[in-house]
Formats: structure tokens, C-alpha cells, sequence
């Protein structure tokens, strides 16, 4: 009797070792591994096969990611994220909007083959602003993009804050370095 308790409280402490320790739960096959969405923004891929609005016989194929929108002070948003054309053909930003709100876009609109169209941050090359939109952080809001010829293109984004690493992004153009003083006056 006492030998058929110890097997039986070693097989349940077996057991209950491998199944808390998560040895079944890891791997290529993992939860955690499966995750493509995460908080720094939405990704994306835009092809005619997966849209469905073929504009006529050449393919385009677009990759968005970290796509996201910061609420700013004055209740403007502003678009962070990167657009890549991985097609022969340029294709062009025809607008962007928020609840039927149109982006101010300044900068590059053009979708060059493999060269980024990157909206905020350092290497940015165009900027997407959404003026009186108020979108309330943490939440989550419709951005619909018009491509020339990948047409219209929804993707449900994050609205985050200026806090953090978005603490830069404003409303405005980016403010240009102060002009120096001069070093002395003239002489009389």
C-alpha cells in the first residue's frame, strides 16, 4: 500500500512539474510566438488579391506597419507608420482619413519601389496630420488610405498619446533649430 502512494504522488508531481512549467507551451507553436499585433501599431499587407480593387492589370503590392495615430494637445491626429511599395510600378497616397476627417499630408506622396514612405520620427519623409479629429488615447479608430492602384485600404489602428516615445510628434511641422545670436555687436 505504501509502495502504490508513493508512485501515485510521484506521477501526480511529475505531472504537475511539466504541466506548470510550461514545457508543452513552448516552442515554434507557441501563444506568445503568434502575436502580430502588438501596441506600437498594426501591420498590414496590401495586395489586389487581398482587397479585391484591382485598378487595372499590373499588381500592387504594399506593406503598412506600425501604423498608429497620436492624439495631440490640441485634438489634432497625427499619423505614425511606414508604407513600402514592394511592387515594380510606383503607386501614389491619393488621401488618408479618420472618421470622415481628411489628412493634411505634406511631404512624400509618391510610393517608389522598396523606397519608404515614413510618416513621423527621424527618417520621416511625409507627415499626415488630422486636424479637430479628438480622438480619445487608448482606444481604437478606423484609418482608410486611398492608394492610386491599390484603392481603398481600411486598417483599424491604436490611438496612443504624447507620452513615451510619441512625446516629439505634434501637430505642426517640426521645429527648426534656433537661429544663432550673434557673437558681438558692431562696432560704432
Amino acid at each position: 500500500m505504501r509502495k502504490i502512494t508513493k508512485v501515485a504522488v510521484t506521477t501526480i508531481s511529475i505531472a504537475l512539474t511539466l504541466s506548470l512549467s510550461s514545457c508543452y507551451g513552448s516552442g515554434p507553436d507557441a501563444a506568445t510566438r503568434m502575436i502580430t499585433r502588438v501596441t506600437d501599431g498594426n501591420e498590414v499587407v496590401i495586395s489586389n488579391e487581398s482587397n479585391g480593387s484591382k485598378v487595372d492589370d499590373t499588381a500592387a503590392d504594399l506593406r503598412a506597419v506600425n501604423l498608429l495615430v497620436v492624439a495631440t494637445d490640441d485634438g489634432a491626429g497625427v499619423l505614425v507608420g511606414t508604407l513600402v511599395n514592394r511592387a515594380d510600378e510606383t503607386d501614389q497616397i491619393l488621401g488618408i482619413s479618420i472618421n470622415g476627417v481628411q489628412a493634411v499630408i505634406s511631404g512624400e506622396k509618391k510610393l517608389v519601389a522598396n523606397k519608404p514612405v515614413r510618416f513621423e520620427g527621424e527618417s520621416a519623409n511625409a507627415k499626415a496630420v488630422f486636424p479637430g479629429v479628438n480622438l480619445v488615447p487608448g482606444t481604437h479608430t478606423e484609418l482608410v488610405i486611398g492608394f492610386a492602384r491599390a484603392g481603398l485600404v481600411k486598417v483599424n489602428v491604436i490611438v496612443r498619446d504624447t507620452h513615451d516615445i510619441y512625446a516629439g510628434v505634434t501637430s505642426g511641422a517640426k521645429l527648426a533649430a534656433p537661429a544663432a545670436s550673434p557673437s558681438a555687436s558692431p562696432a560704432q
